[in-house]
């Protein structure tokens, strides 16, 4: 019996409609396609400030966020660096679920795409682990100077990068599939 896809939810740190990090996600949807089930998200600036005193009254765009969030078995989080920290819009994304259990023992990827991104990175992978996701060493990525390695019809064309990008995702597709999970713990 072939094992059935799994359910991703793949949110970019950019508000860009054409980015790096919105490529590396097309490009993922397209290559993983047989065993994953992504679905990007694409609403992140219909997102409003996150304000606590709205948890009774919640827009509707962040409702709509919590039940993809929900319905997805993992969450692939592919982001800029801006200002070498986290681009506001995805801290965003992550502060709206703060008071929920959304992210707690979800499993998660990561891949920080940037001129550096190693801010971004260390930022991503603490708020992650904040917020109890399951995120392996080998669902974390880092691509330096990406616009080297996106071609200007938006492709990936660094096979160092696509190795690298297999690994993440399987990561991602085993941390789902183990049924003994644990959230990351601080180091």
């Amino acid at each position: 019996m072939k094992k059935q896809k799994v359910k991703v939810l793949g949110i970019s740190g950019s508000t860009k409609s054409i980015s790096s990090s919105l490529s590396i996600l097309e490009f993922i949807k397209e290559k993983y396609h047989d065993s994953i089930e992504l679905c990007i998200y694409d609403k992140i600036s219909d997102l409003p400030h996150f304000n606590p005193e709205l948890e009774e009254q919640l827009p509707s765009s962040v409702c709509e966020l919590r039940e993809l969030i929900k319905k997805s078995e993992g969450i692939l989080f592919c982001t800029p660096e801006y200002v070498f920290s986290l681009p506001g819009c995805l801290k965003n994304v992550i502060e709206w679920n703060v008071s929920t259990t959304l992210f707690s023992s979800k499993p998660v990827a990561m891949i920080v795409a940037a001129s550096s991104g190693e801010k971004a990175f260390e930022s991503l992978d603490l708020v992650l682990t904040t917020v109890e996701t399951i995120l392996p060493e080998n669902s974390k990525l880092l691509i330096q100077g990406v616009k080297g390695k996106i071609n200007k019809n938006g492709k990936l064309t660094d096979n160092e990068i696509v190795l690298k990008l297999d690994k993440v995702i399987t990561s991602l597709i085993n941390t789902i599939d183990d049924e003994n999970r644990n959230p990351t713990k601080y180091k």
